[in-house]
């Protein structure tokens, strides 16, 4: 069934894509019945920003009051993940509702390559392919008025969100961080304001606070001034990057309460994957670290917590309960099915989604049905080729140039500081099992063996030649 066959196809009758219900609540089949017709979607993806770098999640730096705000006024996932360590895979994998893996897109676009490295990694495809039916096709097909704003990082000319089901799209405005961060505000603020009467889906992608390190020199100045916790993060521009990203959502969140859409529209707040501890060139000279993520293990590039655990805040009036919390595990797969659940949209034909609704979740009435949660990064960046699994409690991660498993306990040690795989072999075992199945399942392309590796030069970059 090809994609458009695919999107005549949905109906809008009881959602298939229901599954058994949250912790707090009673178990069964979560129902849509009661749910508000066709609310409006408003994703907010921010670039890499690490777990702790907003003040609800523990920044002791950073001032972020309308991110707390959304947060008190919604749900905040304590055990949100990236689908990868890295872009360009992370956000395929919101838009297609698949793992990057079965997309093909598992490093950023175009990707590392390092000719003399033990492992040869896999070629890394260059746009997001035609044929996945993306989030934005299918609430389009529902009569969803469909906006992108900001970076995209999922292919050129041919591939652009455009092409994949978005109608309005602003892919730059003059200048960079600082100043794109509002002016993709005021492009954002007038696409609500053109789609009022409608219901929209606005999917809005800042730079910020990606380095380069660019900030207003009025912000930089008072974080300078401010006194500085000894432990965690506190750069001074990083931390006037954040909150000037604060200042604009709480804009663009005013606006809802301004045009009475608050209530009807469901607020998505993420990251497309976990801190950069150090910054290249820095702010003015200054290369003082950007992101630590503690107490989080590792950054941006890595399987441990720090490269993939990401600040998720989800506000619904009405559905979901003000100020609560979910520890429950949640991938950027599930986004794409828990919008169409929340649509009563049947999605069960022709394009296989990999993630599970997470609806329940933000109703309190059950859990997703999974029993694990995937990750495949067979590529070099701020660590080696490494797949990785939680299942639970548990995560693994197998390291693919020498077969190492690492396996932890999350539930008493999130900083991945005990390795458990000699003391329990059974369960690392157990779980490379399934992380073997799995990548079988989605066709995921492994590393080979490299005829000309060569240790003096293994950490060589060259641009990757095509095919």
């Amino acid at each position: 069934m090809n994609r458009r066959t695919f999107l005549q196809a949905m109906g809008l009758g009881a959602a298939s894509l229901a599954v058994p219900g949250c912790a707090p609540g009673a178990g069964g089949l979560a129902t849509t019945s009661d749910l508000p017709k066709r609310p409006n979607f408003l994703f907010f993806l921010i670039d890499d920003m690490g777990w702790t770098d907003v003040a609800c999640y523990g920044s002791r730096f950073h001032e972020t009051p309308n991110i707390d705000r959304l947060a008190r006024q919604g749900m905040r996932f304590t055990d949100a993940y990236a689908a990868c360590p890295v872009c360009s895979p992370t956000r395929a994998s919101i838009l297609a509702g698949q793992y990057p893996a079965r997309v093909g897109i598992t490093d950023f676009i175009p990707g590392h390559w390092r000719p003399y490295e033990k492992l040869i990694v896999p070629e890394n495809r260059l746009q997001l392919p035609l044929e996945s039916v993306t989030m934005a096709e299918a609430l389009k097909e529902l009569g969803y008025a469909t906006g992108y704003i900001g970076k995209w990082h999922l292919g050129g000319k041919g591939f652009l969100p455009s092409d994949q089901g978005f109608d309005t799209v602003i892919a730059s405005v003059p200048n960079r961080n600082d100043k794109q961060v509002s002016g993709f505000t005021d492009e954002a603020i007038a696409f609500i304001e053109e789609n009022r009467q409608k219901p929209f889906f606005l999917y809005l992608s800042h730079h910020t606070v990606h380095i380069r390190l660019e900030a207003p020199q009025a912000l930089v100045e008072k974080y300078e001034k401010k006194p500085k916790p000894k432990t965690g993060v506190n750069n001074p521009a990083y931390a006037a990057m954040v909150e000037h990203l604060d200042t604009n959502i709480g804009r663009i969140l005013e606006t809802l309460n301004e045009l009475d859409l608050a209530d009807n529209t469901v607020v998505v707040f993420f990251s497309d994957n976990g801190g950069l501890y150090q910054p290249y060139g820095g702010y003015r000279g200054d290369t003082s670290p950007v992101s630590s993520n503690a107490p989080l293990r590792g950054e941006k590039g890595t399987l441990y917590e720090g490269g993939i655990r990401d600040p998720l805040i989800v506000r619904w009036p009405g559905v979901v309960r003000a100020g609560t919390t979910c520890s429950t595990p949640v991938s950027s797969v599930d986004f794409y099915p828990t919008f169409l659940q929340i649509v009563r949209a049947d999605a069960t034909l022709g394009h296989a989604l990999d993630g599970a609704s997470i609806l329940p979740l933000l109703r309190r009435t059950g859990t997703p049905e999974r029993d694990a949660i995937y990750w495949h990064y067979p590529h070099y960046h701020h660590s080696t080729p490494a797949g990785a699994i939680r299942a639970g409690r548990w995560k693994l991660i197998e390291f693919y140039g020498d077969g190492r498993l690492e396996l932890y306990d999350l539930e008493k040690d999130v900083g991945e500081k005990n390795d458990l795989a000699g003391k329990m072999p059974r369960k690392a075992a157990e779980l490379q099992r399934k992380l073997a199945a799995w990548r079988t399942s989605v066709g995921a392309r492994m590393p080979t063996p490299n005829a000309d590796y060569d240790p003096a030069r293994a950490n060589e970059w060259k641009p990757r030649p095509r095919r």
